[in-house]
């Protein structure tokens, strides 16, 4: 039995890495918000929405899947996030659309399928739009300048087979 410590670097790709990357990320921002601009639920959320939104959500993203911390480096980072929610008053029914189609689009663009992966994803995507509807309310909690959260594979690493 050897007494060496393990010193082989982790080679688990991140949630970004094992998306896609940035490729995915605009990809799926991008089906997305287009769907969303003609969903009758969601399309008064995104009236007069910049034309570059769906490219800061896919940052955003890209951070909190393990990705380059851009958002917090040229967005302002979790505080940003938080205030663009403030008084938009979303309403329960368009946050569980936005889960749906969010989780459609990640279909129809070709997203990993494996349990693992849309297990991690659906968790992000449930805690970010109920935390969005807390901050869009009539009683939103402070704004802080926390971290953004990044997610990880928790309790089921991705399956990689042996060679």
């Amino acid at each position: 039995m050897s007494t060496t410590p393990d010193t082989t670097p982790d080679t688990t790709p991140t949630i970004y890495e094992w998306m896609g990357g940035e490729e995915a990320m605009n990809r799926l921002t991008d089906v997305f918000y287009a769907h969303a601009l003609q969903d009758e639920i969601l399309a008064p959320v995104f009236a007069g929405m910049d034309s570059e939104h769906p490219q800061h959500v896919a940052v955003w993203l890209a951070e909190v899947f393990g990705g380059p911390k851009q958002y917090t480096a040229s967005h302002g980072g979790h505080q940003h996030m938080a205030t663009k929610h403030l008084g938009r008053g979303i309403t329960e029914q368009q946050r569980r659309r936005w889960v749906d189609l969010l989780t459609d689009t990640a279909d129809e663009v070709g997203l990993p399928t494996d349990p693992e992966f849309r297990a991690v994803f659906a968790y992000y995507i449930e805690w970010g739009t109920r935390m969005a509807l807390i901050y869009s309310g009539p009683n939103p909690p402070p704004v802080d300048a926390a971290d953004i959260p990044v997610w990880s594979w928790g309790q089921t690493p991705p399956w990689i087979p042996k060679s």
